[in-house]
């Protein structure tokens, strides 16, 4: 078996089991319906981890094109293979969100709610907040690739590695899910998006192209962030990203004071009009 044929087989077997659980929790008449998001994690934790287990030997199971630019940028992947990784986890996650379509077929005329269809495919913000929506997803992916390359530093009994790799998917979403559903990989939001778009799915709404940028973009630069901050640190000694990322919380802390600051004002201005 190819490697782009591993990245398609695992990122679908990440997908049916991870859409899988959103539509037996969201989607009407389902037996596990509003059993909450503990569920949610752990299907997506065990997903990563049947995913890697399948294809590990075959392609590395990334799965993930976040995870495979940031391998790459550190020079843990060939640039070379990128673009093909990246077309199998995409055609993976399309093929997996159509077979979770499929199974859950009687469960999409049964719910009238059109968000909740929508969240079985991709996922959408607690509270819509374009930069605050981009932070996390890019802060949730940062975590994720810079967890893997620690987790992949260390010696676990052979075969343990997906299921560490999975109770650490879990983590994430227990800890940094709340607020985006957290994608933190751009084939498993977009793929199942553009299935949403294009199935037949009895009374569905809009696919929500609007927001669809930020679980691509977000990952994207969090997984190299991870990636550089891993190797600066942890592979090079090197004190200076240490430095660079307390800059840009304070940065940060300062934009948000000040913004605040600003709001307050602009209450006060109106309330006394």
């Amino acid at each position: 078996m190819s490697a782009f044929l591993g990245e398609v087989i695992g990122t679908m077997i990440l997908i049916i089991f991870g859409g899988g659980v959103v539509g037996g929790v969201v989607l009407n008449k389902s037996k596990a319906q509003d059993s909450g998001w503990i569920v949610i994690t752990m299907g997506w934790g065990f997903a990563v981890a049947f995913g890697a287990y399948a294809v590990g030997s075959i392609s590395g199971a990334h799965l993930n094109p976040a995870v495979t630019l940031g391998f790459a940028s550190i020079g843990e992947f060939p640039w070379a293979d990128v673009p093909v990784y990246i077309a199998g986890q995409m055609l993976g996650a399309f093929l997996g969100a159509t077979i979770v379509w499929l199974y859950y077929y009687p469960h999409w005329k049964a719910t009238e709610d059109k968000g909740a269809k929508l969240a079985v495919f991709s996922t959408d913000p607690a509270i819509k907040h374009t930069p605050a929506n981009f932070i996390s997803e890019t802060i949730g992916t940062a975590v994720l690739v810079f967890g893997l390359l620690a987790i992949g530093a260390n010696e676990f009994s052979q075969g343990l590695n997906p299921i560490i790799v999975g109770f650490f998917i879990m983590a994430i979403g227990l800890s940094l899910g709340g607020t985006t559903g957290y994608a933190i990989n751009p084939a498993r939001d977009l793929g199942p998006r553009i299935a949403h778009f294009i199935l037949p799915i009895a009374g569905k709404g809009s696919s929500n192209w609007k927001y669809a940028w930020v679980p691509v973009v977000g990952p994207i630069v969090g997984g190299i962030l991870g990636a550089q901050f891993h190797q600066a640190v942890f592979v090079t000694g090197s004190l200076n990203a240490l430095y660079i990322l307390i800059g840009i919380l304070a940065v940060s802390v300062l934009i948000a004071r000040f913004s605040n600051t600003n709001n307050s004002n602009d209450l006060k201005r109106n309330e006394s009009i």
